[in-house]
Parts: structure tokens; C-alpha cells; sequence
């Protein structure tokens, strides 16, 4: 494992990233964590750092709604406006300049808030709606208002996948079939039970001092401060679980293992086997992910990962449909968050793994380059045995 730790020492002095805190897991346990950079952030930095997990939430988000399918209180088959009626009142964006909106044709189920098919999207990944916000004044849904939440949708329910904020919506639809708050079902359900005792959605006291700053790159390609402030807003009128969780390397890991363990951690079951089965299966149909171009390009790339692979959508996570050679199996399931932390878990390899920073843009292409040199080195190893 010296040559992970080596790998990550080598990016730094490349200046692939600021500092970078990395860690593989199988279903076992923990296998290795390292990290580098320490200079960049004037302190240590280890499985325990803390980080803003952005995009990561929302795995758990849709982790606490298989709870609660599991029990059989929710049915992905549901209309959201059965449970949430102001979601009936969203419409179809037809021209954002002033602004006309039409009837959807179909009706959003729970299904395609957690699979990005609900025709809720990003506006950094979608012109018309950055437009419709900045000619309407509609806060994003990052601002943790819920006046964000009357963002029309950008095309019809089911007719593709595009990236968007569908799961705050199911964190709105897991309080209205619960009964608790989308925090505290997330603490006593989740958090708590695998034992991730360094996720919040708020920043605690205990937290606050592992906290590493976020970064950007200047044109020259140094490091400067973030360009645009990526905290979650604290106390916000509603948690959005697209973005709302703060997090460590190695209580993520816990959460994957989760995965890796067909639903249970440590003798603690949290999900059927069968439902495990079911959400890490293929939930759009022939609908695969496509590149996005950018809208705002200081924050994020055009969303294009492993550009020459088929991928889908589990219920839960991106899903990939075919091999990738010295790399992740079919079947793996993967995501990241906006400030570059990246995740995925490989049930046939019995592989998890997280490569951390806090840099944007999300997908900066030099990081890119350290994210797959390390996913090969981590099968490299694996594959030796050493």
C-alpha cells in the first residue's frame, strides 16, 4: 500500500490537487487510508478530516428512503404529488427569457427524484434554467430556501437522465411519510447505527476544527481560495440531501461497506438483502448518463466521466454497464461531490474506495488524471495481493 501513499505525495507535487486525503475498504474492514498536503492546510490531515460532501448526501438521502421502502411505507412507483402536492404545480420550462412553462405529460414518481429523471435539474448543467433563475430571481435549491423548490422541470418525467436536485425532494417526501425531520431520521437510522459519528448536517463544535478549506484553481493553474462560497448554508429552511452533509473519509466508508455487506455493518442490518439487490440493479431502462455541458465554469467541468463506458443509474448511485479494464467492474456503483470527493464501490471486486479534496471546479482535469491513476493502482494492488 506504499505505493498509494506514494501516488498521493506525487500529486501534490504535480499540483494535481491542494491536499488530498484517500482511503480502500472491502467488506472486512478498512485496508488503508493516507493523505498529502498537509502544508497546503497547516495541519493534519487523516481518515478523520472533515469535509463537505456536497453531491455524497445524496446516496444517503436515497438510503433513507430504501428504508423506508424496506418497510414498506414507501413505493417507488409513487406520484411525488400523491405525497407532496405543490410538486403537481411544477411545469415544463418552454422558454426560460419569459418565462413559459407547460403541463408535464407524465407525473414524476419517487423513482425518478432518485434516479435524475424527474426533469429536475442543475442549472450549472442546464442553460435555460440558469437562465429562468437569474430572469426570475428564484434562489438555487444550495441556498437551503424553499422557495428553491418552485424550479419548473426541464423536460418531461422518464424521457432522460440529467442531473438534478430530485433528492431534496425525496428528503421532503421521507418527513411527509415518517413523521421526523429529514436530520434526525438520517442521525437515528443511519448515522447512528453504522457508527458514523463525524456526519452532520451542521457544523458542529467538534467538527469545526477538522475542517479543511476549500480551493480554486487561478489561471496560472495555482491554488487560491474557492471562488464561490461552498458551505451549506447552516440551520436552512429545509436540508437539501443533494448537498446538506458534512463528512469524514473513513465514516463514508463505513456507509459503503454497508453496501459492500449486502445491507448490513458490523451485525447491525439496516437493509434487506433482497431491497440491496433490487436498488443496485439498472432503475432507468435504456436511458444511459450523458455528457452535460457547463453553465458556470468556475464551479463545475462538463459532466463527462469514463466518457467510453456505458453507464446507468441505480436507485442510488451511477451505475457502470460494462467493464473497464484494470479498473471498476460492471455493476460498480459511484458518484462524487462538487468539490472534487469521489467515491466508488465494486460488489464484485469486494472494493471501495474514496479519493477526497475541496477544489473546484468539480471534474478539474488534473485531478481527473490523479482520481483514475489511483483507481488503477488501487486494482494494480489488489490484483498482486501485495
Amino acid at each position: 500500500m506504499d505505493q498509494l501513499t506514494a501516488l498521493l505525495a506525487q500529486a501534490i507535487r504535480n499540483n494535481q490537487a491542494p491536499f488530498v486525503v484517500g482511503a480502500v475498504a472491502n467488506s472486512s474492514g478498512l485496508v488503508w487510508t493516507g493523505s498529502a498536503g498537509e502544508e497546503q492546510v497547516g495541519r493534519l490531515l487523516d481518515g478523520n478530516t472533515v469535509f463537505r460532501i456536497v453531491s455524497m448526501s445524496k446516496a444517503v438521502g436515497v438510503t433513507a428512503a430504501a428504508i423506508l421502502a424496506d418497510r414498506g411505507k414507501l413505493n417507488w412507483e409513487t406520484p411525488v404529488e400523491d405525497i407532496l402536492p405543490e410538486f403537481g404545480k411544477l411545469g415544463v420550462l418552454v422558454d426560460p427569457s419569459v418565462p413559459k412553462l407547460r403541463p408535464p405529460k407524465t407525473k414524476a414518481t419517487l423513482r425518478h427524484l432518485a434516479t435524475h429523471t424527474s426533469g429536475l435539474v442543475y442549472g450549472f448543467w442546464d442553460k435555460n434554467i440558469a437562465d429562468y433563475l437569474q430572469a426570475t430571481g428564484l434562489p438555487p435549491v444550495v441556498s437551503g430556501l424553499k422557495a428553491s423548490l418552485a424550479c419548473p422541470l426541464a423536460f418531461d418525467p422518464g424521457d432522460r437522465w440529467q442531473y438534478g436536485p430530485g433528492v431534496d425532494w425525496l428528503g421532503l417526501v421521507i418527513e411527509a411519510l415518517d413523521g421526523r425531520s429529514i436530520d434526525l431520521f438520517c442521525s437515528q437510522e443511519i448515522f447512528e447505527p453504522l457508527g458514523m459519528n463525524d456526519t452532520s448536517f451542521e457544523l458542529t463544535s467538534k467538527l469545526v476544527d477538522r475542517l479543511v478549506p476549500a480551493f480554486g484553481r487561478s489561471s496560472e493553474g495555482s491554488f487560491t481560495g474557492a471562488p464561490i462560497n461552498v458551505d451549506p448554508p447552516p440551520h436552512p429552511e429545509f436540508y437539501g440531501m443533494g448537498h446538506a452533509l458534512y463528512s469524514t473519509a473513513n465514516d463514508y466508508m463505513r456507509f459503503l461497506r454497508m453496501w459492500l455487506n449486502r445491507g448490513q455493518l458490523e451485525g447491525v442490518r439496516m437493509l434487506s438483502e433482497n431491497t440491496v439487490g433490487s436498488f443496485l440493479e439498472n432503475h432507468i431502462g435504456p436511458l444511459r448518463l450523458q455528457k452535460l455541458h457547463t453553465a458556470l465554469p468556475i464551479a463545475v467541468e462538463d459532466l463527462v466521466m469514463l466518457p467510453n463506458y456505458s453507464k446507468s443509474h441505480s436507485l442510488g448511485f451511477a451505475r457502470m454497464e460494462e467493464n473497464i479494464p484494470g479498473m471498476r467492474s460492471k455493476g460498480s456503483q459511484f458518484w462524487g461531490g462538487v468539490l472534487n470527493t469521489h467515491f466508488w464501490f465494486d460488489p464484485e471486486r469486494d472494493l471501495a474506495a474514496v479519493l477526497m479534496t475541496q477544489l473546484l471546479p468539480f471534474l478539474d482535469p488534473e485531478f481527473m488524471v490523479l482520481l483514475t491513476d489511483f483507481e488503477q493502482a488501487v486494482y494494480r494492488i489488489q490484483t498482486s495481493g501485495t
